[in-house]
């Protein structure tokens, strides 16, 4: 297990049933004029015969809006170490990766900044350890658990609508 997510995080090749995105051209030489690279994770918890999955509110444009959490890559971290940071702070809670799920690129205009922007996000599968979802940090409006059930209605971007089909497909 340790060799496969090794192989998938260090880009080992594009193996049959690898849903990572092939980038065909820079993103410079597709219009982009910066890059970033996040990763996050899909945190579960089973209570007895039930499957939650955490997610996050952020304020977008004054609209709330469900999502995965997630966040850059600080200086020497790996996407794994990232994702389990990422997920502590913005929810609150501690997790152990099961597995990874799959990166997805999007874009975006940084209005801030005034630049198109070209995303990748690798995303982990993660068994929830303890801790509370009321002590995410400000980055985040709320952090909530949501049934299996209702999750992927409740995710605002298709991409991450993608990841948690993938992920509930390895918990049900």
């Amino acid at each position: 297990m340790i060799k496969k997510i090794w192989e998938w995080l260090s880009g080992g090749g594009k193996k049959q049933g690898d849903n990572r995105p092939l980038q065909k051209k820079p993103a410079a030489a597709q219009g982009f004029q910066s890059e970033q690279v996040s990763s996050g994770g899909v945190v579960y918890k089973k209570t007895g015969t039930n499957i939650d999955i955490c997610m996050v509110m952020r304020l977008v444009n004054r609209r709330e809006i469900w999502c995965l959490p997630k966040g850059h890559l600080e200086a020497g971290e790996g996407f794994a170490e990232a994702a389990l940071r990422e997920v502590r702070e913005e929810t609150g809670v501690h997790a152990s990766i099961v597995s990874p799920l799959r990166a997805i690129t999007y874009s975006f205009y940084d209005r801030e900044n005034k630049k198109r922007v070209s995303k990748t996000v690798h995303f982990f599968l993660m068994n929830y350890s303890s801790g509370d979802l009321a002590d995410h940090d400000d980055e985040v409006t709320s952090a909530k658990w949501w049934p299996v059930g209702e999750v992927l209605s409740r995710a605002a971007y298709p991409g991450e609508r993608e990841v948690l089909e993938l992920a509930i497909k390895q918990l049900v």
